[in-house]
């Protein structure tokens, strides 16, 4: 997919709150920043070669040399030639690299006082800072890549598991780009028998030309299929939160170190010990997990406590799932019904905990537990994974998923498209109204893959980038 050059000048030139000139030279550090042995700033533009050259101690090399090439040398200042950075330059040439520009990604070495050296080189020769997500962008208007492999390079950069990562992966190679255009080349098949119909008269067609029902009713279960993989990649993608609460000396702390495989919380026999919650992050198969460790739930007179339980209740508010600790030492059937609101909440898990401390037969549908010594963890984590996923199958890496809100939203679009398509068609309604409709559904995927995206939602897509991308 590559843009026409007044397709690009009318983008560009409605995207006015970032500085988006794909003439300039641009540079960014694509790295993180912070000390380090070594820290790479990209490059990329046209005339970036050139530039260069002129704070490069080996400009000839430079010059001549051909794409997918290191040149080792020193950038040097442009008036003292003295040098202010040993460094190993990736040469990228004219369609080549990864914007599609002439490129040039410098290694050097990761002091922040010398990157910041470089920064002011760059400058002197003609380049700027880049905008949040320029380089992909870029990339995206060059036709190196679709809409969906550069939202998937975000993905990747935020992907906060394995899973996560090997999902998104297979967006940047292109599997759901593959699958969005065979479903699109089964409508415009659909669409074009339609418009055939709509041209000619019957008498001057030859062969079979009835509605093609099974044709846009496989596009439909395809779209259908996709827009199932949504919550489970959302949640592999963006993760989940999981409040632990109960009342005072419930065992939170030492499940919350259970999950985390680490003394986090403390862990005391004193009522009253989590006055706020602590937050951490670990993994549950695959899934992200941001996991809140809260304060006791009960009757305080001290300020402080109540701080911390009026934070537990924002909390809880907030959840995917709630662990509700409660104490098999002490709690009994009226003691539970303190919680009866947590009770019928359907994100709730009750954990009976200490186990290993009484012979008291467990609340009917809880989870028996020793938080201490791990008794019955593996039963409740499985359980915690299961109503995290909704009953949906765990992912395998290579699957094709959905992550972005956007783009369930188009897809949302083309399969009510394609649904009122065969109604219409099924109520023998005008052809042209099914065309209107078919080529709604078309619309929708384009856009999904920014074949026809407008200004607006470019702009809001790579504004959200980092600088560097």
């Amino acid at each position: 997919m590559i843009w026409t050059r007044l397709h690009r000048f009318r983008i560009l030139e409605r995207m006015n709150g970032y500085t988006y000139d794909t003439e300039d030279m641009i540079f960014a550090l694509a790295t993180p920043w912070g000390t380090s042995a070594l820290a790479v700033v990209r490059v990329s533009g046209p005339g970036c070669i050139g530039a260069l050259q002129r704070i490069f101690s080996r400009p000839e090399a430079l010059g001549k040399s051909d794409s997918h090439m290191l040149l080792h040398g020193d950038l040097i200042e442009v008036q003292s030639r003295q040098a202010v950075d040993e460094v190993l330059l990736s040469i990228f040439r004219e369609g080549r690299g990864f914007t599609g520009e002439e490129s040039i990604e410098i290694s050097c070495h990761g002091s922040m006082a010398g990157v910041e050296s470089i920064f002011a080189l760059l400058k002197q020769v003609g380049m700027r800072p880049a905008s949040p997500g320029e380089f992909t962008f870029r990339a995206f208007m060059h036709g190196k890549m679709d809409l969906t492999r550069a939202e998937a390079v975000m993905e990747i950069v935020s992907s906060q598991s394995k899973l996560a990562h090997s999902l998104a992966l297979g967006r940047l190679e292109g599997n759901l780009f593959a699958l969005i255009e065979e479903i699109k080349q089964q409508v415009l098949h659909a669409l074009s028998v339609v418009e055939v119909q709509l041209d000619y008269a019957e008498d001057e067609i030859s062969g079979d030309v009835d509605f093609p029902f099974t044709l846009v009713q496989e596009a439909k279960g395809r779209v259908d299929t996709l827009l199932g993989t949504y919550e489970i990649g959302k949640l592999y993608g963006e993760g989940a939160r999981i409040v632990l609460t109960g009342s005072t000396n419930a065992g939170k702390s030492t499940l919350f170190n259970l999950l985390l495989k680490e003394d986090r919380s403390i862990v005391s026999d004193v009522h009253g010990t989590t006055r706020d919650f602590i937050e951490s992050k670990t993994v549950l198969d695959g899934i992200p997990v941001r996991l809140y460790d809260t304060a006791g739930l009960r009757d305080s007179i001290d300020l402080v406590e109540q701080e911390g339980i009026r934070r537990t209740r924002r909390l809880l508010g907030e959840a995917d799932l709630i662990l509700l600790m409660l104490d098999g030492t002490e709690h009994d059937e009226q003691s539970v019904m303190q919680h009866h609101d947590l009770l019928r909440d359907p994100r709730c898990i009750v954990v009976w905990n200490k186990t290993d401390l009484t012979d008291r037969k467990p609340l009917a549908g809880s989870y028996p537990l020793s938080a201490k010594r791990g008794e019955g963890f593996s039963a409740l984590r499985d359980e915690m994974v299961a109503r995290l996923r909704k009953d949906a199958k765990r992912p395998d890496g290579q699957d094709v998923v959905v992550e972005s809100a956007r783009q369930h939203d188009e897809l949302v679009r083309a399969h009510g498209a394609l649904d009122r398509a065969l109604v219409l068609a099924h109520e023998e309604v005008p052809l042209d109204i099914v065309a209107v409709e078919l080529g709604e559904a078309l619309e929708a995927l384009g856009t999904l893959t920014g074949e026809v995206a407008s200004a607006d939602i470019l702009e809001k897509i790579f504004s959200g980038f980092c600088v560097g991308k």
